[in-house]
């Protein structure tokens, strides 16, 4: 097993080897042994093997006690009203049925002496030649404090964030009514002063509310109400509900499902062949959705001088892909992998004149992450830029039986639409 052998003496610096290493399976043991993390193997029948000096502190087990027995004796996992998990959502359970990774970065563990341990989990499974869990290794840490700071910063940002919405919407407020003709008289000079700080106060209520939503998306208190939604019609009423937006700028607005593309005008009069959309069916807060493609749009008619903003939607049997794609400035390559960090903003000369928080695509991520999805940017300078959503596909098995389900409702589609 892991663990201190007669070779090793300790000091308050961790294990000091008493030897030379001479083999590689010694190294290995010198290795995991000074690893604070907790290392476990598995067997087939979930029984710990072998286990690392770190993993039995996190635990609370002696390592000759927790070797030989059953990994869910020693590693008890709780659900959010603090009682064990069940057998189906276990996840040794899970990893060992479905031959699958299990990744929790917020896993609850009750100790042998009933401590609650916030760990950042990791099992992967070994397989054989016929795809048959033979093994596993179990890798966690204890983020218990790591995951109380963040929460007390959460709860910080989110009660001065509420408390500070109260009196800038007061503000916001009294300045409209200042600029309001029929309320008060001002003259035109007193107007621009009026207009900057109603401008500002507007900016700066948007920045509290964005503030509010990270804080919750971080801790897992954003709220969702997931239902089936027919990403077509979705993405249709949504581009039309848009493009008012990119027309003001002098943009074209479009919604493309595949390789041909819905023009959205102002007539939304097209004309032409009818043909058959596919259905691509989600499971996600519709809402939550429009919240996401909304901030893509709104971004890519900021920064998008001239040309078009397209809305568009494809996918395969399992994934379907939503896009938002811009025909402006493009982002620059080392930015490229920041977008989606807090406050993170390309430090140009347009961000400089357009505001902005740093928090939506950041939001946007989190929202997205939800629906077990996946967001991402591809850009070129000078050639525009193009956001990427992927979420799950819905089978139609699985719509049929969410649609019978008394929690779930099929949004109307129609499968038609013009070429």
């Amino acid at each position: 097993m892991f663990g201190l052998g007669k070779q090793h003496a300790t000091s308050k610096n961790g294990p000091r080897l008493a030897g030379d290493i001479t083999s590689d399976s010694r190294r290995f043991e010198v290795i995991v042994n000074a690893i604070e993390d907790g290392v476990i193997l598995l067997d087939a029948e979930q029984t710990i093997q072998l286990i690392n000096p770190g993993g039995a502190t996190i635990c609370g087990w002696p390592i000759d006690e927790a070797t030989g027995i059953n990994v869910k004796q020693v590693m008890q996992f709780l659900d959010d009203k603090g009682a064990v998990i069940s057998e189906a959502d276990n996840p040794f359970n899970k990893t060992f049925k479905l031959g699958q990774p299990f990744k929790d970065d917020s896993a609850v563990m009750q100790s042998r002496e009933k401590r609650q341990v916030t760990v950042d989990l990791t099992i992967t499974p070994l397989l054989d030649n016929t795809n048959q869990v033979t093994a596993a290794i179990v890798i966690f840490r204890d983020v218990s404090e790591e995951r109380q700071t963040q929460k007390q910063r959460a709860d910080f940002i989110s009660t001065a964030s509420h408390e500070m919405r109260t009196p800038v919407a007061a503000i916001e407020g009294y300045l409209a009514l200042a600029l309001n003709d029929k309320v008060s008289t001002i003259d035109n000079r007193a107007r621009d002063y009026l207009e900057k700080a109603h401008a500002s106060t507007q900016h700066l209520g948007q920045l509290f509310q964005d503030l509010l939503t990270s804080a919750k998306a971080e801790d897992g208190r954003l709220t969702s109400h997931p239902t089936v939604v027919e990403m077509g019609a979705f993405l249709e009423q949504l581009t039309n509900d848009l493009k008012f937006a990119a027309e003001k700028k002098g943009l074209f607005a479009e919604f493309t499902v595949g390789s041909s593309s819905h023009t959205i005008n102002a007539s939304h009069d097209t004309g032409g062949e009818r043909v058959v959309r596919p259905l691509y069916y989600v499971y996600a807060d519709a809402d939550r959705l429009r919240e996401v493609i909304t901030n893509l749009f709104d971004n890519a008619v900021k920064y998008t001088p001239e040309g078009k903003v397209t809305i568009g939607l494809t996918g395969d049997q399992n994934v379907v892909q939503c896009y938002v794609r811009d025909t402006g400035p493009g982002i620059p390559a080392a930015d490229v992998p920041h977008l989606f960090q807090k406050f993170y903003r390309v430090d140009n000369s347009a961000t400089r004149t357009i505001g902005g928080t740093g928090l939506g695509l950041f939001i946007c991520r989190k929202i997205v992450e939800l629906y077990n999805g996946r967001i991402w940017v591809e850009s070129e300078l000078g050639q525009g830029s193009s956001f990427y959503i992927n979420l799950p596909r819905l089978s139609s098995e699985k719509v049929t039986e969410l649609q019978n389900s008394s929690t779930s409702e099929i949004k109307p589609v129609n499968s038609l639409v013009s070429a």
